[in-house]
């Protein structure tokens, strides 16, 4: 079953993404050692990742690139130390204009209170 810190951090972090309020969920629940997983490199950014400098940067470029229309998140979806978002976004590159429907799913490991992985399961 979940422990109650670990459905705590997962409910505050979906409430802070469903506002857009990213930097916030990582300023508030991840651990400094944060380790992030991406299902594959992009230019400019490794699959792996690790601190929480190297998070706030990849949220930083991403809200850079992408101008959002509108985001769901649905969860969180708990096992044990674990829980799963289900998140679909639409989005517009502003490189080239084009807008782009995207969905995912995150695996968020928590202990002590925050959340000291995710990794993030999508297809482009």
């Amino acid at each position: 079953m979940e422990t109650d810190a670990t459905m705590s951090v997962g409910k505050k972090l979906v409430e802070l993404c469903k506002k857009g309020d990213n930097m916030k969920a990582i300023e508030d629940l991840y651990s400094p050692d944060i380790e992030s997983h991406e299902a594959m490199e992009m230019p400019g950014m490794p699959a792996k990742m690790r601190g929480l400098e190297a998070i706030r940067r990849k949220n930083k470029d991403f809200d850079e690139q992408m101008e959002m229309h509108g985001i769901e998140v649905e969860g969180p979806f708990p096992f044990g130390d674990r829980f799963a978002v289900h998140y679909k976004m639409d989005a517009t590159e502003k490189k080239t204009n084009k807008r782009i429907k995207m969905e995912e799913v995150a695996l968020y490991t928590v202990r002590d209170g925050k959340i000291i992985k995710e990794e993030f399961f999508y297809t482009m």
